[in-house]
């Protein structure tokens, strides 16, 4: 049996030989784009949960200041003084992963007489699609502290 110009025949798989060349490249750019948005996308995802976070903590600082309003006309004067931290607050920690930050507080009292604040933090978050405005809300409530002798 003589193999002298048909060796590379059986090399090969059966169909193939030059027809497959440029198939990769072929390939490539049908797949390319998909996992370019695939990374995007994770990305995406990743700052908008950074600025979600930063939106909690930052609602989080505000309630542990905000908590130590003894009564309701003072919570009414250090309501200003607290939402200007938390939005400076905010904008330090935060960056660029949190913009337009708007800060809203409310100091109530719960059905049993125990006064209550809660403070929600209102942005949006960096995009990488121009045009698309990703909104992000951090709350966080908690209970008035009360100072005295313990009786």
């Amino acid at each position: 049996m003589r193999l002298r110009g048909r060796r590379h025949l059986l090399l090969t798989p059966r169909g193939t030989g030059t027809r497959d060349r440029g198939s990769a490249a072929l390939e490539l750019a049908v797949v390319a784009p998909a996992l370019l948005l695939l990374v995007f996308t994770a990305v995406q995802v990743g700052l908008w949960g950074y600025g979600r976070a930063v939106a909690q903590q930052a609602a989080r600082e505000g309630v542990s200041q905000y908590r130590l309003a003894a009564d309701a006309r003072t919570a009414e004067l250090y309501r200003p003084v607290v939402e200007a931290h938390v939005r400076g607050y905010a904008g330090t920690l935060g960056r660029e992963a949190l913009t337009d930050a708007t800060v809203a507080s409310t100091w109530v009292t719960d059905p049993t007489g125990r006064p209550r604040v809660e403070v929600a933090v209102t942005g949006t978050t960096i995009t990488l699609v121009p045009g698309l405005h990703l909104a992000v809300t951090g709350r966080a409530q908690g209970s008035v502290e009360r100072f005295g002798d313990g009786r």
